[in-house]
């Protein structure tokens, strides 16, 4: 019986949240398991929050996942990582960019961003993952494929075979950035 698994991306407009959902999604399927994905991008062109679930398993039912129940939450962009905390199950696992984008508020100077936020989710007893997946994927060739080196770091954590991950890379990145993208992959996995 395929154990089920519960992810859910956190990201700002722009990072990749949806291209790395539909990765995913690919893999997972073609790892044999049923999938549901359900995404959320309101003013996403704007910096806004972009949030993809995607559930994995023998038999699922629903794309949500309920608050306190996502196994993993791979955050492209810490406070995003803070906002959707409450998802994550007790026990379960954060992986977190450790880039800020600051939102529209902050920008305008109408709010701050928060301090220490890393420190802050590790305070609260959370298993933590950090990564440098901005300056791994401008190492690889383009930082644009940061979304890509937190996907390999995610695949460490999946029970699917690195040879389906890759090949759902070249069914879903277009042909010219798939040696980048490959190489971002790598990264993220060696993590």
């Amino acid at each position: 019986m395929l154990k089920s698994v519960d992810v859910l991306m956190v990201g700002v407009g722009g990072q990749g949240t949806i291209l790395a959902s539909k990765v995913l999604a690919a893999a997972a399927r073609a790892a044999g398991y049923d999938i549901k994905v359900s995404e959320i991008h309101g003013m996403a062109q704007r910096g806004g929050s972009v949030v993809t679930q995607v559930r994995l398993g023998e038999k699922v039912y629903s794309p949500l996942i309920s608050e306190g129940e996502a196994d993993v939450i791979l955050a492209f962009e810490e406070l995003e990582a803070l906002r959707w905390l409450a998802y994550l199950k007790p026990g379960g696992t954060l992986i977190i960019n450790n880039q800020q984008i600051y939102p529209v508020p902050v920008l305008a100077g109408a709010a701050e961003y928060p301090q220490n936020i890393i420190a802050q989710i590790r305070a609260r007893g959370v298993k933590v993952q950090v990564l440098q997946a901005l300056d791994q994927a401008i190492a690889c060739g383009n930082g644009k494929a940061a979304n890509v080196v937190l996907l390999g770091a995610l695949a460490q954590k999946l029970p699917i075979e690195e040879k389906i991950w890759r090949d759902a890379l070249a069914a879903t990145v277009p042909p010219r950035f798939l040696e980048v993208n490959n190489a971002a992959f790598g990264a993220g996995f060696k993590s």
